[in-house]
């Protein structure tokens, strides 16, 4: 409860500040309405993160998946870990574990924000799904050559004919033909430079540039490989169609509309974090590669090894989890929250007859079936599920496992290990902490 007072006090003093501000100036301007509602508009851009704390989702109801949780990462020597569960539009259950950044001593907090990795092609699908809901592009379109979206210079000296069919809809279901075989180009970074004799780290033309310069592994429409590369190319394809960059286009148009104001895209080290950034740790027998830029120093993957900030739409993103399910209940159908995208958009992304097996950014989804989107990277795995039963709930680790991608299977069984002793979820809604739905807060934390 001391916690609950805190934070209404904080609120107290924050209205406190803007009515001072809102009488203050319109004392001079004469226009007092217009200053409220610039005052207001601002306070509503508020992220949830600023407000959330441990002991807001301090239940005894809940202890035994608290226990349960830090059991499972004690297994599995992980540093720390982040957990949001939501229901009927609200945040039940935020929680953090272990350490957010152990050497400087600052345990995790809900309000912690991570990278998620693959989860990111979540945000890219649904922009995608937007702008063609405004008519701006189509899942048909060709991608490449006359009279394709990117019919530009950089992108004209294509080796495969075939790259010509590609269209956005094969993209976003990984049919587009693009494979391996000379490595994850979006993972092989120092070696794009060195075989391509380049003097500057390839940006995101360069990569798809170097791309169109090799042969697919199959006819666009007629496989599925999965390809980080698709959604760089995705990325693109937005920024393109939309005139804006690519995370500013998300920010304005689907994470803020949605309530997540504390979404960005990652940076590559330690000392150009987020200031609410964890830092990230890697297994313990982990030994240092060659730079990603090819200057010949040796660091850890998760920081230099790996280009993280040029993965783009591919799996850049960080957030928290409270944040990031609060994105996908504005996905998924629910009325609890209102949808970014239209019921149709929605339909084609998880339960397209004509694609029973590929959904569109989730990894698994169906009509009457749980939908996931896991995500793993050198220094984090995540995995955010929607339930059939109506539960969205998202764990997210600072720290890898031997396990690698496989690890979020392990995450899931926990989950439902751990979520199987809470007789009952709390019934609260964390998200009237701050005011982030339309209409205003709706009750207090712990109501």
């Amino acid at each position: 409860m001391r916690s609950v007072w805190k934070i209404s006090a904080a609120l107290l003093l924050l209205a406190a500040a803007v009515t001072f501000t809102v009488l203050t100036v319109a004392g001079r301007s004469g226009n007092t309405a217009e200053v409220a509602d610039e005052s207001l508009s601002e306070q509503d851009d508020v992220s949830i993160n600023e407000f959330l704390t441990n002991d807001l989702s301090g239940s005894a109801k809940a202890a035994a998946l608290d226990s349960y949780i830090e059991k499972f990462m004690r297994r599995w020597e992980i540093k720390g870990g982040s957990l949001a569960v939501m229901k009927d539009g609200r945040l039940v259950y935020s929680k953090g574990y272990g350490w957010a950044d152990e050497e400087e001593g600052v345990p995790m907090s809900p309000g912690h924000i991570m990278r998620i990795a693959s989860l990111s092609k979540l945000v890219t699908a649904t922009a995608v799904m937007q702008l063609c809901e405004r008519r701006v592009l189509s899942l048909d379109d060709r991608v490449f050559g006359r009279g394709g979206i990117l019919d530009c210079p950089q992108f004209s000296d294509i080796r495969d004919r075939r790259a010509k069919d590609i269209t956005v809809g094969q993209l976003l279901r990984h049919e587009a033909g693009f494979t391996m075989h000379k490595g994850d180009p979006l993972f092989t970074t120092r070696e794009i430079i060195i075989w391509e004799d380049l003097d500057t780290v390839p940006d995101m033309d360069r990569v798809i540039e170097y791309a169109l310069g090799e042969r697919l592994g199959y006819t666009p429409g007629t496989g599925f490989r999965y390809s980080n590369l698709g959604y760089l190319i995705l990325t693109k394809v937005i920024e393109v169609c939309s005139g804006m960059d690519y995370e500013e286009y998300c920010q304005e148009n689907i994470l803020h509309p949605a309530g997540c104001y504390d979404m960005h895209l990652a940076h590559n080290f330690y000392e150009d974090r987020y200031p609410n950034e964890v830092r990230y740790y890697e297994t313990h027998d982990a030994e240092p590669v060659p730079a990603f830029d090819n200057s010949g120093d040796t660091l850890w993957r998760r920081y230099g090894g790996s280009n993280i900030e040029g993965l783009r739409g591919a799996g850049a993103w960080v957030a928290s989890p409270s944040e990031f399910v609060r994105f996908v209940a504005s996905i998924d159908g629910d009325p609890s929250v209102p949808d970014v995208i239209s019921p149709e958009s929605v339909r084609a992304m998880t339960a397209d007859p004509e694609h029973p097996y590929r959904p569109v950014g989730w990894v698994r989804a169906g009509a009457s079936s749980d939908w996931s989107r896991t995500g793993t990277l050198a220094g984090t795995s995540a995995l955010v599920k929607k339930q059939a039963n109506g539960y969205i709930w998202m764990f997210v680790t600072n720290t890898s496992s031997w396990k690698g991608s496989k690890f979020t299977r392990y995450i899931d069984r926990m989950y439902r290990t751990a979520s199987s002793r809470v007789e009952s979820w709390p019934s609260q809604d964390l998200y009237s902490a701050v005011d982030i739905k339309k209409g205003g807060p709706e009750g207090s934390p712990l109501s």
